[in-house]
């Protein structure tokens, strides 16, 4: 082994672990409970949005926003950093080309002769490839219930898959979902990254001279391409106009490219997913000759200067300020969790006038415990002690998860305010509380009580 490959570990190998990794989370995580909490979940079934294994109902989803803009950020500071390191890493639609050409048209089934020859097709062997289809097809239908796990919990998807004619749209999403995946990774290919995928025409903007991407060293290597035009095409050529270039010119880095460039062209070229098949393949010749590899994952202006690329730069540190921001605000806007919604709506009826000159509002309290346990409910009124609670007298039992329709009379018999002109809403705070955690679980929600006149009150 060459001084070169001395404890050299393939970027290739390196995204297999990786890959290997994120497939190990994503099919573990939905199997995951604490206290029949998911650690992501979003419940259409339900009305239901769990994140890290605690439960929000559908009125606290001021969550959500902040998670898209975790996404998109997390996107934008990925790109800006190390280019479309996304997609030659974590994308599921690379994720799944590698299993099926790699693994099982290569290593399984013998489809293709080499792995580091992408750019053929296999003719012929149509047995082989039938396999290989239906192989996938079993993969794919693994693949999509797995991304349905996190909308319908496996502990309800098994269930429901059983019974198609009752859950007819969850079975269509399936059928329809693994047909796809058929056709984009056995027929489209990488030409879903080249032409379908948005994130392609949008990355550019992103870049600057500092981004970290799979990069030829011209310096060394020689110019091969000239205004976009290949210009050699033997290495004696090559030689002639530039004699210390070290490419040989074997294309060993297109042979292995998944979306066909020649990264030799440049890096103004959309197609690359910073996969690094290209390093390695280079690597791999140029160790022949006792020399580094002549493509690396740097940048061009590092290549030129000689010198390590600049990670800490103004657009990546407003990225990286951004990210924490919003990392911290998800988890202090999730740490304000309510076990316990309350809806307060008055009645039609402003209020009533009893003997004594009782007066009394009605109002309709919506309860719902969003806790995993059941509990006992009251309240009290907090700032107004003249007015009392009619009904209901006692608390009341509400079970795990479920919601009740209550409705509160509240009474006074005291004058709260010498008005002759007017009725007068007086604002009140009611504190629901629940009667075993009250620490725990208490809401504090504000309402009105309407006072009537004082001819009202004669009368």
């Amino acid at each position: 082994m060459r001084s070169y490959l001395k404890d050299w570990l393939p970027y290739r190998n390196k995204r297999y672990y990786v890959f290997a990794i994120l497939t190990i989370i994503s099919i573990g995580l939905p199997f995951i409970r604490i206290n029949d909490n998911h650690f992501l979940l979003l419940s259409f079934d339900y009305f239901q949005f769990h994140l890290f294994f605690i439960k929000f109902d559908m009125q606290e989803l001021y969550l959500i926003p902040i998670l898209l803009m975790l996404l998109f950020v997390g996107v934008f500071f990925m790109t800006a950093l190390g280019g479309r390191v996304w997609c030659g890493w974590m994308c599921p639609q690379t994720i799944f080309r590698v299993i099926y050409r790699d693994l099982i048209e290569t290593k399984l089934l013998r489809i293709r002769k080499r792995i580091k020859n992408k750019q053929e097709d296999p003719v012929g062997q149509y047995f082989k490839k039938t396999i290989a289809v239906l192989i996938w097809t079993g993969l794919s239908l693994l693949a999509t219930s797995n991304f349905l796990w996190y909308f319908v919990p496996p502990e309800d998807f098994f269930i429901q898959i059983m019974n198609p004619t009752e859950h007819y749209v969850l079975f269509g999403v399936v059928v329809s979902t693994v047909a796809f995946l058929v056709y984009d990774i056995v027929k489209l290919k990488e030409d879903f990254c080249i032409y379908v995928c948005p994130y392609a025409r949008i990355q550019s903007v992103m870049y600057d001279n500092e981004t970290i991407q799979a990069v030829y060293n011209p310096l060394r290597g020689g110019d091969v391409y000239k205004d976009g035009q290949k210009i050699y095409d033997k290495r004696r050529d090559l030689l002639k106009v530039e004699p210390a270039s070290e490419c040989t010119l074997c294309d060993a880095c297109v042979k292995v490219c998944p979306t066909h460039i020649d990264i030799k062209k440049g890096t103004s070229q959309l197609e690359c997913i910073n996969c690094l098949d290209c390093v390695d393949a280079c690597t791999t010749v140029m160790s022949a000759f006792e020399l580094p590899s002549l493509i690396s994952w740097t940048n061009t202006q590092s290549n030129i200067e000689k010198r390590k690329p600049k990670y800490f730069r103004p657009r990546i540190l407003v990225y990286a300020l951004a990210l924490l921001s919003l990392t911290i605000a998800l988890f202090v806007v999730g740490g304000q969790k309510e076990y316990m919604l309350l809806n307060i709506n008055r009645t039609t009826q402003l209020y009533k006038v009893k003997e004594n000159n009782v007066v009394e509002n009605a109002y309709t309290f919506l309860f719902q415990n969003t806790d995993n346990k059941n509990h006992s409910y009251y309240f009290r009124i907090v700032n107004n002690d003249k007015i009392k609670i009619k009904r209901p007298t006692e608390p009341f039992m509400l079970n795990a998860g479920k919601k009740i329709r209550k409705i509160v009379v509240l009474k006074t018999n005291e004058l709260l305010v010498n008005d002759n002109t007017k009725d007068s809403p007086l604002p009140i705070q009611i504190e629901a509380y629940s009667i075993d955690e009250k620490e725990k679980i208490n809401v504090i929600r504000k309402t009105t009580f309407i006072y009537p006149r004082l001819d009202k009150l004669k009368k």
